[in-house]
């Protein structure tokens, strides 16, 4: 069989909504297809907002058998599977692959504080020094410590998200490196379990199992995996992080940064080793696993989700916020630039978005808009600011400079929010491609296949077909202004 013919199944959730792609390496380019898209927003459940998993298997295996059929269709066979998905969130496990009970989501309002409790135990400098990973209140371990005041299940193993997904198409429980990096519970000189640190913050030192890396076959899908066409497909370990996948699908050039921009945007760039140090915990960077021991050297940013949420409030108000009419709004307001620390962590899970940047502007000295396009402005402008900010640091912390700045995701179709990164970093912004994450998935299904000798391969096939636009800093006094106003409340909010 010509591997131009072979079709790789890519299943890539994200934290609310979940996608089943095909993907076919062709001489011409790489050719992706959506089968499927389905919602699974998190629900109060037994006190804690949780993930209804039942439902979100159901979907994938709907869209999996779905792929099956167009894959019938296409009459090219399907090859292997590889699963995506967020980080930090997990589920709790008995001997046979059952859940004890739904994953609970890292924005579930009990996490607040879960930080200062896990630093009671052990010092906060201490755990940054373990294992390089930037310290929020939404990371696995801080969550293992919540959860644990109610305690967890005798006999519980833990697996993220896509491992769950994969124990139920296959039967077998691995952690790949990619998500379980996310954890903040891997040894950042090992990459292993940090069997110390678990037991020291009170947690059952064999919570967690064997480790698997990206491009490992992890097995195939069983007859009890309950995906009607796929019975003996195997599934490969992709860099299961959703980010993972997106930097690995995406042309990554020494000396460039990246931001994966979406519900979340992480910015950062590509290192070959781990960067642990003072001044690296002091600026919160993250060293995550990256497929085939690449680095990801990155800060997490609250991302779109916060003009998400905005969108949502308009829209039950009755107004029309599509995003293309927003986004002409927006580019034509002239005038002073009102900007917010996006990073607040009053905009991780508000009652209201829209009061929680309201809040925040009444306490910097400025007003709160009176329109959609105004706020989003100010939402867009801050976050451009805030990718500024990051990147412009990275250079002293790495020693090396940047040339420009490349944008992946869903996020990369908003021409206001690249321009306005172009201008705020001062560097040439290159879009593209908006499916990052799934075409890394499938890359690395590829190189599993041996269709490419390694992820510089794959990542120079699909370099060769991106037509990917660039765009170019446009300084003017009002972002001079906007960028001055911003490094103060950057200055007030970030250490907070």
């Amino acid at each position: 069989m010509s591997e131009d013919a072979a079709l790789y199944a890519a299943v890539d959730l994200g934290a609310g909504s979940g996608r089943v792609f095909l993907g076919r390496f062709a001489e011409d380019g790489p050719w992706l297809e959506q089968i499927s898209r389905f919602r699974y927003p998190p629900r109060v459940s037994q006190g804690r907002l949780r993930w209804d998993f039942a439902a979100i298997i159901g979907e994938i295996r709907n869209g999996l058998a779905a792929a099956a059929s167009r894959a019938g269709v296409l009459s090219h066979p399907i090859v292997s599977l590889g699963i995506d998905s967020w980080g930090v969130d997990y589920g709790l496990v008995d001997s046979g692959g059952h859940l004890f009970q739904d994953p609970i989501c890292y924005r579930d309002d009990a996490l607040a504080g879960s930080m200062e409790k896990a630093f009671a135990r052990v010092p906060r400098a201490e755990i940054f020094a373990r294992t390089g990973i930037q310290l929020l209140p939404i990371n696995t371990l801080f969550q293992l410590v919540v959860h644990a005041e109610t305690g967890l299940p005798d006999g519980a193993s833990l697996l993220m998200i896509p491992d769950l997904v994969t124990l139920a198409l296959t039967g077998r429980a691995v952690n790949e490196f990619t998500n379980a990096s996310t954890s903040q519970m891997l040894s950042i000189t090992t990459g292993t379990w940090d069997s110390d640190l678990i037991g020291r913050l009170g947690l059952p030192a064999d919570l967690c199992g064997g480790i698997v890396h990206a491009g490992e076959t992890v097995g195939p899908v069983t007859g009890d995996g309950g995906v009607q066409g796929l019975a003996g497909v195997p599934v490969v370990a992709v860099a299961t992080h959703d980010t993972g996948s997106a930097v690995a699908g995406a042309p990554v050039e020494v000396g460039w940064a990246y931001i994966s921009s979406g519900t979340w945007s992480l910015v950062g760039t590509e290192v070959s080793r781990p960067l642990v140090n003072e001044r690296v915990a002091a600026l919160n960077f993250t060293n995550e696993g990256g497929a085939y021991g690449t680095t990801r050297f990155l800060r997490n940013v609250m991302g779109l989700w916060i003009l998400e949420s905005c969108r949502a409030e308009w829209a039950t108000s009755g107004l029309d916020v599509s995003y293309a009419h927003l986004l002409e709004d927006v580019a034509a307001i002239e005038g002073p630039r009102a900007v917010v620390f996006p990073d607040d962590p009053r905009f991780l899970h508000p009652p209201s978005m829209i009061d929680a940047l309201g809040a925040q502007l009444r306490e910097t000295g400025q007003q709160r808009p009176g329109t959609p396009a105004a706020l989003a402005r100010i939402v867009l402008d801050s976050l451009a600011l805030r990718y500024a900010s990051i990147i412009g640091s990275i250079p002293a912390l790495t020693g090396q400079s940047l040339r420009g700045v490349r944008v992946v995701g869903g996020g990369s179709q908003n021409a206001y929010l690249n321009q306005a990164t172009a201008t705020t970093t001062g560097l040439p912004v290159v879009a593209g491609p908006v499916e990052a994450t799934v075409l890394g998935n499938v890359l690395v299904q590829g190189i599993a296949r041996g269709r490419f000798g390694s992820l510089a391969d794959a990542r120079r096939y699909a370099a060769a077909h991106l037509d990917a636009p660039q765009v170019l800093p446009r300084p003017t006094p009002d972002w001079r202004e906007a960028s001055h106003r911003y490094e103060d409340i950057e200055g007030r909010f970030a250490n907070r």
